[in-house]
């Protein structure tokens, strides 16, 4: 996202440490994998900065209980993680819109250097989204997941990672 090269010994030695376990729950030996690049919607290319934006949806027992938009910011790097400065905004569950958004687990109603409004979003595919995390947390055999899901302008939504202890900071963007 930062537009800088990635040698191939450093990708190798990322694939190493995660085939040692360096990044499973009690550093268990792990599978790697590649992903295939991401394409932007057009919806969100005002709102994000180098990177793009994630839905993470809240699965427990095959019902999703709670949703946000994760926005990556210039503070974050281009990555949709609030630890590092990104946005959070709740949605509604049932229409799949924007609610209310926070930085830095404070409330704000704008993108921080623009006049663009948080509130109102409308997420496209909305239904195959909630559709496609729990499926995923049926898949992975889990009662609690937090699906990171992304939506490719040309392939539609596509799950990103499934985490098993999702950050709760969720709950502050859904006030």
């Amino acid at each position: 996202a930062d537009g800088s090269t990635i040698a191939l010994s450093d990708i190798k030695n990322h694939i190493l440490n995660i085939l040692d376990g360096t990044f499973s729950l009690g550093n268990f030996p792990d599978t790697a994998f590649f992903e295939e690049r991401i394409k932007i919607l057009k919806l969100f290319k005002n709102y994000s900065y180098k990177g793009i934006p994630d839905i993470r949806v809240i699965v427990y027992n095959s019902i999703p209980v709670m949703a946000e938009l994760r926005i990556p910011t210039k503070e974050s790097d281009g990555k949709a993680n609030l630890h590092l400065g990104a946005i959070g905004a709740g949605i509604d569950m049932g229409s799949g819109t924007t609610t209310h958004a926070v930085h830095h687990d404070r409330a704000i109603s704008y993108l921080p250097g623009s006049r663009l409004i948080l509130r109102g979003i409308k997420i496209p595919d909305w239904k195959n989204i909630l559709e496609l995390a729990i499926r995923a947390q049926r898949a992975v055999g889990s009662q609690f997941v937090g699906a990171d899901i992304s939506i490719d302008r040309d392939r539609g939504p596509m799950i990103l990672e499934l985490n098993a202890r999702p950050g709760l900071s969720i709950q502050i963007a859904n006030m």
